[in-house]
C-alpha cells in the first residue's frame, strides 16, 4: 500500500513553520536494526515553540508518531502512517542547575546525559551510561540499568500536547512502573530536570567506565540490535527463560536472537522488519509453551506490514 503525499496539504496550513517537513522519508537509517518502511510524513521541529506550532494546527484525523534514537524500535516494513515526529538539535541542549540538578533536552543521549552529569560532579546518573536510547524515551518508558530508573531521579518533564499546549509534568505525573509511565499518549517531551547528588567527576567517571566494560561483556553492542527484547516478568529473568526454552541463536530469515545475550534480537544482514518481529512472536510462543510465563514486549513497535 502506498501512501498519498499529504505533505503540500499539511505545509500550506502552516506558512509560518520553520522545522523541516519531509514526505515518504526512509527511516530505516533512523533505526538501530536498519529495517523498515518510510514515514508518510518526517517531521524535524525547529524547537519548542515550532513543534507547538505544527501540532496546534495538525488536523485531528492525522496520527502522531514520535520517535527518538531508534535504539528499541522495530519500524514495519509498510511505513509509518500520518507524522512521525523526530526531535533535533532544538531540543539537545543540557545545563547544569543549582542543587546538582541537570537539565537536558529530550533528543540528548542518555550516554551524553550521563557524561555531562559526571563532568558537573553530580552523581546518581551514571547508569544512563547503559541504556542506548536518548532521554525521551528514557522519560516514556522509565528506561533504568544498573541499579538505577528514570523514576530516581526525574524532577520535571516539560511536553507539548496535540493541542500545541506546552505542560509541565512532575514525576508523581508519571505513574511509573517497571519499563512504562502512564503520562498521556498524546504528549511530545521535550526537556527534563534531574535531580542529582553532591559527586567526585573521577569516581562518577569510574563507574560509568564499569558499566561500558560490562555492557561490551555481555550484550551484541555492535550488532544491528535493539536492545533487550522482553521486559523481566515478576520473579524471572527474561534471558533465562529464553535460554530454557531452547531459543538462543534461533532464526527467522536473516534475524536471530544473540548467541551472546538472548534477549537481544539482531539482523545479521538483509533481515526485514516482518523478521524481527515474527521471529521475537516464535520466541514468546515457545516459552510460553515451556514454561507457562507470557513475555511482553520492550521493544516498541510501529507502522503497518508490507502488502
Amino acid at each position: 500500500m502506498s501512501l498519498p503525499d499529504i505533505a503540500p496539504e499539511l505545509a500550506a496550513g502552516m506558512p509560518g513553520l520553520r522545522g523541516r517537513m519531509l514526505a515518504h522519508q526512509p527511516l530505516a537509517d533512523l533505526t538501530w536494526f536498519r529495517v523498515g518502511g518510510p514515514a508518510q510524513v518526517l517531521f524535524t521541529p525547529a524547537d519548542e515553540e515550532d513543534l507547538a506550532y505544527f501540532l496546534a494546527r495538525l488536523p485531528g484525523e492525522v496520527p502522531v508518531t514520535v520517535i527518538g534514537l531508534g535504539s528499541n524500535l522495530i519500524v514495519r516494513d509498510g511505513g509509518v502512517p500520518g507524522v512521525v515526529i523526530r526531535l533535533g538539535r532544538g531540543f539537545n541542549a543540557i545545563a547544569v542547575d543549582e542543587g546538582y540538578r541537570l537539565r537536558v533536552g529530550t533528543a540528548v543521549p542518555d550516554v551524553k546525559a550521563a557524561r555531562a552529569a559526571a563532568d558537573a560532579g553530580i552523581d546518581g546518573l551514571a547508569f544512563y551510561r547503559g541504556i542506548p536510547g536518548g532521554i525521551g524515551g528514557a522519560l516514556r518508558m522509565n528506561a533504568g540499568a544498573h541499579g538505577g530508573e528514570t523514576k530516581d531521579v526525574l524532577v520535571e518533564a516539560r511536553a507539548v500536547d496535540r493541542a500545541g499546549n506546552v505542560r509541565v509534568l512532575g514525576n508523581a505525573d508519571f505513574g511509573y512502573s517497571y519499563r512504562h509511565s502512564d503520562a498521556p499518549a498524546d504528549l511530545v517531551f521535550t526537556q527534563a530536570l534531574f535531580q542529582g547528588r553532591p559527586g567526585e567527576p573521577a569516581a562518577i567517571l569510574a563507574e560509568m567506565e564499569r558499566i561500558t566494560a560490562a555492557r561490551e561483556a555481555s550484550q551484541p553492542i555492535r550488532e544491528k540490535t535493539g536492545g533487550s527484547t522482553f521486559k523481566n516478568p515478576p520473579g524471572h529473568k527474561a534471558w533465562q527463560l529464553i535460554d530454557a526454552a531452547g531459543c538462543r541463536g534461533l532464526m527467522r530469515g536473516a534475524a536471530q536472537m544473540s548467541p551472546m545475550h538472548c534477549n537481544f534480537m539482531i539482523n545479521t544482514g538483509g533481515a526485514t522488519a516482518a523478521d524481527i518481529e515474527a521471529l521475537g512472536e516464535d520466541v514468546r510462543a515457545r516459552v510460553k509453551a515451556h514454561s507457562g510465563v507470557g513475555l511482553e514486549w520492550e521493544i516498541k513497535r510501529i507502522g503497518i506490514p508490507a502488502d
